[in-house]
C-alpha cells in the first residue's frame, strides 16, 4: 500500500525522506525588527487611509514605499489587504491588478534559494535577508490569494482559479523542492494552506471538474508542509467530489506512481483509500472523529459489494462512538449482504435480548428475512416477524406489510419440512393468508407478487401463479429475469410448452447477456420436454459457452447471492450427461460426467447419475451402491431416495418395506414430486393395498399435469 501511504503522507513528509538538507533557510524574522516593522506599517497605514479613501492609491503607495522601504508589490499588496479587509472588495481588485508576479518571483527566488548551513545544533538557519525576502514573498502571494477571494466574491470563479493557482505555481517556483517543514514563516504558511485548500473548490464552482481533480491530486501529492487539520478536509473533500461528482477521474499520472505501489482505477476505489487513510489518522489520533467520514466509506463499500471490509472497520471504531445496538445492526447488515447469515443472526440476537431493544422493528424485520432464507430457521423466522407485526401496529402501513410478508415466506418454507400432511396443508394456507394481508396493504409491492405467484405454484394453483406472474412482469417493466422465468415454469406445468419456449426467447431478448444463463437452461429443458432432443443439446451448448465465458471474465465469485444468481459448469455438465443418458449414448453421457466430477468431486448429483447409467445397463449392485454413496454425501437427496425406492421396489416382496420407507421419506422432503409417488404406488400394489396404490397413481398423475420443467426453488 505505498501509494496509501502517499496519500497520507503527500505534503507531510520531505521528498526522498531528506527535507533537511533542501530547507530553506527562511524560519520567522526575528521578534525586535519584527516588532518594530509592524509598528511602523500600522502607523503608515493609518497615515495614508485618508488618501487611500480618496482614490488616491500612486500617492499612498509612495507614502508606504518611503515609509517602510518597501518595494512597488509589497506596497500595493498592503494597500490592497487593507481595502479588503475594510469590505471594499473591488477596490482591493484594483489596487491588486498592479502587482507583477512573475517579477516578483525573480526577485525573491534568489535569496530564497540560496541555504546557508550551520553546524550548531545541526539545524539550517537563515540570515536577515533571507528572512526579510521571505516576508516579502509573504506579503506578495497573500495579495494574490487576497485577489483570488475578490474574484470569487465578485462571482468570478474562473478568473479566481487561475489567480490562486498562480499562486501555488509561484510557491512551486521559489521553493523547487517543496516548502520545508521547518523555518518557514507562519503567515507564508497559512497563504499557501489556504491557497492549496481553496483551489480545487474554485475550479468546480466553474465547472473545470478534470482541473479540479488534477488540484486535489496535487494538494495531496505535493510538498505543501500542510497540518493535519487541513490535509483531512482536503482529503474529505476530494472523496466525496469522487463518489457525488459525477465524473470520472483517470488514474493518477505514473508520475505520483511508485513501484509496486497501489493505483485506483477507477473514482470508487481512489475514494475508499482516501476514506481509509482518513479513518486511519483518526485510530492514530491525529485528527478528530468525523461520522461523516463512516457513512461516504459505508456507501462506497456496498456500492462495490465489499461489506466484510466495512464490517471490520465498524468493529474497529472504538466504544462510545455508536450505541452498541446500532452497531450490533450495522454489522448484522454487512454480514448479511456478505451472505454470513450465522455471524449477522447471532448479532441481531444480542440487540433483541429483553434487556436491550427487543422491539427494534428493523432489527425484528431483518432477522425476519435472514430466518426465511433457511428452511430450518422457518420457524424462529416466523415467531421475529409476528413480534415485528404487533411494534408495527402503530406505525404506518408500509413496516407491517414487509413484517406480513417475512410471516408469508417463513410459513411458506416451514411447511417444506413439514413431517404432516396436514400440518403442511395449514402451514401453506396460512402463508397464503399473510402474503394476501400484505398485498392488501402494499398492492404495488413487485416482490410480494412474485413470492405470491411463487406459493401459489407451489400448491399447483396455476391459474393464479399465472396472473401474478404477469402482474410482476408489468409492474417491473419486463426488466427482472426472475419474472420470465416463472412465467415460463408456470406455462410449462400447463403444459404449454410452445407457449414457454416463445415467453423465454423474449425474456432473452429483454436481458443482459450475463443474466441469460437460468434462461438458456429453461429453454434446454422445454427442449427435452417437447421430444426435441438434438435442440435441447443445442441449447446446452450455448448455456455453456455463456458459464465459461462468464468464469473467464469474473473469475470466481466470493458474494454467494451472486454466486447463486448464475447457472455453475457443473451443472451444465450434469444436465448434458443426463440427457445423453436419456439417449442411450453412453460414452457422450460419460464424457459430460467426467468433466462434472472434475468440477466438483463429492457431489450427490453426480453419484446419482453414475447410479442412472449403471441401472439402465442392469448393474444393480453399482446403481445401488452409487445411490447409497450419494445419500452418504447429501443425507436429503431426494432423487437418490426416490431411486433406491424404485430399485428396491423390484427385487421382490421382502425388499417392499425397506422401499416404501426411501419413498415416505422422499415425499416428507419433496411432497410434489411425482415420481416418489407413482413408485410408492408400485410399492402399495405389490403389497396388495390396492386403494392406497389408486390413491398414488392418482397424485402422481395430478402432478404430472401440473408439473414444471424445472423445480420452483430454482427460483
Amino acid at each position: 500500500m505505498a501509494a496509501a501511504a502517499e496519500w497520507e503522507n503527500g505534503s507531510d513528509a520531505g521528498p526522498n525522506g531528506d527535507s533537511a538538507m533542501f530547507a530553506s533557510p527562511v524560519k520567522a524574522r526575528a521578534r525586535a525588527p519584527e516588532s518594530e516593522a509592524g509598528t511602523s506599517a500600522v502607523t503608515a497605514s493609518e497615515s495614508s487611509e485618508a488618501r487611500v479613501d480618496d482614490g488616491n492609491i500612486q500617492e499612498a503607495e509612495s507614502s508606504l514605499r518611503e515609509g517602510l522601504s518597501l518595494n512597488y508589490e509589497e506596497a500595493r499588496a498592503l494597500l490592497g489587504r487593507l481595502e479588503y479587509q475594510r469590505g471594499n472588495v473591488e477596490a482591493a481588485l484594483r489596487v491588486f491588478d498592479g502587482i507583477d508576479l512573475q517579477a516578483a518571483i525573480q526577485r525573491f527566488q534568489p535569496s530564497l534559494s540560496e541555504k546557508t548551513s550551520s553546524k550548531r545544533n545541526n539545524k539550517l538557519r537563515s540570515d536577515s535577508s533571507n528572512s526579510g525576502s521571505q516576508h516579502a514573498a509573504s506579503l506578495v502571494l497573500e495579495a494574490i490569494y487576497l485577489k483570488s477571494m475578490s474574484l470569487h466574491k465578485l462571482g468570478k470563479p474562473m478568473e479566481a482559479a487561475q489567480q490562486c493557482k498562480s499562486v501555488l505555481d509561484a510557491v512551486e517556483s521559489i521553493f523547487q523542492r517543496g516548502i520545508p517543514d521547518v523555518m518557514v514563516e507562519q503567515k507564508l504558511q497559512e497563504t499557501v494552506s489556504k491557497s492549496v485548500e481553496l483551489l480545487p473548490e474554485l475550479w468546480k464552482q466553474a465547472g473545470a471538474y478534470q482541473e479540479s481533480l488534477a488540484s486535489y491530486r496535487r494538494a495531496l501529492l505535493s510538498q505543501w508542509n500542510l497540518d493535519d487539520e487541513c490535509c483531512r478536509r482536503i482529503q474529505k473533500r476530494f472523496a466525496v467530489f469522487l463518489l457525488y461528482g459525477g465524473v470520472e477521474a483517470s488514474p493518477p499520472s505514473l508520475a505520483s506512481q511508485t513501484e509496486g505501489s497501489f493505483v485506483p482505477k477507477n473514482n470508487l476505489e481512489e475514494a475508499i483509500l482516501l476514506l481509509m487513510i482518513l479513518l486511519k489518522k483518526w485510530y492514530l489520533g491525529k485528527t478528530h472523529w468525523d461520522p461523516s467520514v463512516m457513512e461516504h466509506l459505508t456507501f462506497a463499500l456496498s456500492l462495490c459489494g465489499e461489506t466484510s471490509v466495512l464490517a471490520k472497520h465498524l468493529e474497529e471504531v472504538l466504544p462510545g462512538i455508536y450505541p452498541r445496538t446500532e452497531r450490533w445492526y450495522s454489522l448484522a447488515l454487512c454480514y448479511s449482504a456478505a451472505s454470513d447469515n450465522e455471524a449477522a443472526l447471532n448479532l441481531l440476537k444480542k440487540s433483541l435480548n429483553r434487556n436491550e431493544t427487543p422491539n427494534d422493528i428493523n432489527a425484528l424485520l431483518l432477522a425476519a428475512k435472514i430466518c426465511s432464507s433457511d428452511y430450518f430457521l422457518a420457524s424462529e423466522g416466523v415467531e421475529y416477524a409476528r413480534r415485528a407485526v404487533t411494534n408495527a401496529e402503530s406505525s404506518d402501513g408500509h413496516f407491517k406489510s414487509v413484517a406480513l410478508h417475512f410471516v408469508g415466506s417463513c410459513l411458506a418454507n416451514k411447511s417444506k419440512i413439514s413431517s404432516s400432511d396436514h400440518q403442511r396443508s395449514l402451514l401453506q394456507a396460512e402463508a397464503l393468508k399473510s402474503l394476501s394481508e400484505a398485498l392488501s396493504l402494499d398492492r404495488h409491492n413487485p416482490d410480494l407478487i412474485f413470492d405470491m405467484g411463487v406459493e401459489y405454484a407451489e400448491q399447483r394453483n396455476m391459474h393464479a401463479a399465472l396472473k401474478c406472474a404477469k402482474q410482476f412482469i408489468d409492474s417491473t417493466g419486463g426488466s427482472v429475469a426472475k419474472g420470465w422465468r416463472l412465467l415460463s415454469l408456470v406455462l410449462s406445468a400447463q403444459q404449454r410448452y410452445s407457449e414457454a419456449e416463445v415467453v423465454t426467447d423474449a425474456a432473452l431478448d429483454e436481458t443482459t447477456k450475463w443474466e441469460q444463463g437460468h434462461l438458456l437452461r429453461i429453454r434446454a429443458k422445454l427442449k427435452v420436454a417437447q421430444s426435441l432432443p438434438m435442440e435441447a443439446v443445442e441449447a446446452y451448448r450455448t448455456l455453456l459457452a455463456l458459464v465459461q465465458a462468464q468464469r473467464k471474465t469474473y473469475g470466481s465469485v466470493k458474494n454467494g447471492k451472486e454466486e447463486a444468481d448464475k447457472v455453475s459448469e457443473f451443472e451444465v455438465w450434469q444436465g448434458l450427461a443426463n440427457l445423453y443418458a436419456s439417449l442411450s449414448y453412453w460414452r457422450d453421457a460419460d464424457v459430460c460426467l467426467q468433466k462434472a466430477k472434475a468440477l466438483k468431486t463429492y457431489s450427490a448429483t453426480t453419484l446419482h447419475a453414475e447410479g442412472d447409467m449403471h441401472e439402465v445397463r442392469a448393474q444393480t449392485h453399482d446403481a445401488l451402491a452409487a445411490y447409497l454413496n450419494a445419500l452418504s454425501t447429501e443425507v436429503d437427496h431426494v432423487p437418490s431416495k426416490v431411486s433406491i425406492g424404485a430399485l428396491l421396489s423390484k427385487q421382490g416382496p421382502k425388499y417392499l418395506p425397506v422401499a416404501r420407507s426411501f419413498l415416505s421419506d422422499a415425499l416428507r422432503l419433496e411432497p410434489t414430486n411425482r415420481t416418489a409417488w407413482f413408485f410408492l404406488g408400485q410399492v402399495h400394489k405389490h403389497d396388495g393395498r390396492l386403494a392406497d396404490a389408486a390413491d398414488c397413481f392418482q397424485a402422481a398423475s395430478m402432478l404430472e399435469e401440473s408439473d414444471p420443467v424445472e423445480s420452483l426453488r430454482h427460483l
